[in-house]
């Protein structure tokens, strides 16, 4: 078997070894006659696999006691629209920080309750840096805060996510939950599709104060009611089973690693190694995000023309480094360093990146 670099933004690339033990146990797990996903969600083995898993999500971003831990369906998307809906009671306002496109959604669907507002909106520079504390004027009585701590199609990230007052914070940590500590003091809840850092694409992670979970309103079908997820441990309906059983393996994988300490280590020595890359290449490749704002998950980058562009991907293409071709609204070129993209996969980037800016620079 031969193995690309896979550098999509998502579903993205995933750790070797929990596919591997996922692909040995698919068909029949642990001698049981049935694979895993055939499974009811209410028996023993796959309740064991559920409880180790919050624990496996506790201990390594160190969650505190005083916060619930949730999987739920419809990814960070359908988080968008839950979150307004239960938190944003009549004549209250959300607040919200626009920093890119998936900072815009959540807005956009949170505006749908008529209780939504932008404090902070980076459009004018294209969405290329992340504000200053300075230029957030947060109102005490808002509901929340929502942010997006990392944009995958801009390329920016939040060095440290915002001190919002009394105002609760609600983070949108999609694309790099588990690739850095969490500053729990003032966070409402924090919620990430599992599609970058975590498993396939299908669910959430959702992790939220218990006096901001009181809050939700129970007024709600009965999916959208953060309390009754709570009361049933996430089994309120069935979960996804698979979804979380590879959450499971990926996050006994990174323990493995190391936790955060070694993750977070390796994505600065990834990140580093790329943007020296393009910084090194005097213009020739050109990264249009302020340096302080640079993300160490989805790097972008431009080159002279559209026609470079395309000759570089179609070479990268033929050289195994997969899925580095832009978002189709700004183009470009973008890697995506996630947890389980090796160092030796950007390592070979920069290498072709080097070889083809002295072949056709």
């Amino acid at each position: 078997m031969s193995r690309i670099y896979n550098f999509a933004a998502g579903p993205s690339t995933l750790p070797l070894p929990a596919l591997e033990e996922a692909a040995r146990e698919l068909v029949e797990y642990q001698n049981t006659g049935m694979s895993l996903i055939e499974m009811s969600h209410r028996g023993k083995i796959y309740d064991g696999i559920h409880n180790e898993t919050i624990a496996l999500v506790r201990e390594l971003l160190c969650v505190p006691d005083d916060f619930h831990v949730l999987f739920l369906q419809g990814g960070a998307t359908l988080q968008f629209g839950m979150v307004p809906m239960a938190f944003l009671h009549p004549g209250e306002t959300a607040e919200h920080i626009i920093t890119g496109h998936w900072a815009q959604r959540a807005y956009n669907d949170a505006a749908l309750t008529g209780g939504a507002s932008i404090i902070w909106d980076g459009g004018d520079a294209r969405y290329t840096r992340i504000p200053r504390q300075d230029e957030l004027h947060i109102s005490r009585d808002a509901a929340y805060v929502h942010v997006c701590s990392n944009e995958t199609i801009g390329g920016i990230q939040w060095p440290a996510l915002p001190d919002t007052g009394d105002a609760p914070l609600v983070v949108d940590m999609s694309s790099d939950i588990l690739s850095r500590p969490v500053r729990w003091d003032g966070l409402g809840m924090l919620f990430a599709g599992t599609q970058k850092n975590l498993a396939p694409a299908g669910m959430a992670l959702v992790v939220l104060h218990r006096g901001f979970a009181e809050r939700a309103r129970k007024d709600l079908p009965a999916y959208l009611r953060y309390d009754l997820h709570i009361a049933n441990n996430s089994m309120y309906n069935t979960p996804s089973t698979f979804v979380i059983w590879m959450t499971n393996l990926t996050l006994k994988w990174l323990k493995g690693m190391g936790g955060l300490p070694a993750i977070e280590k390796l994505r600065d020595e990834k990140a580093a190694m790329l943007y020296n890359c393009i910084d090194e290449s005097r213009g020739y490749y050109a990264s249009p995000v302020d340096p302080e704002s640079r993300s160490k998950m989805n790097v972008v980058w431009r080159l002279a023309d559209d026609v470079s562009e395309k000759t570089f991907l179609d070479g990268a293409e033929k050289e195994g480094l997969c899925g580095l071709k832009g978002h189709k609204s700004g183009g470009g070129c973008r890697a995506s360093l996630y947890n389980a993209m090796p160092v030796e996969g950007v390592r070979a980037l920069v290498q072709y990146m080097t070889f083809f800016m002295e072949k056709n620079g």
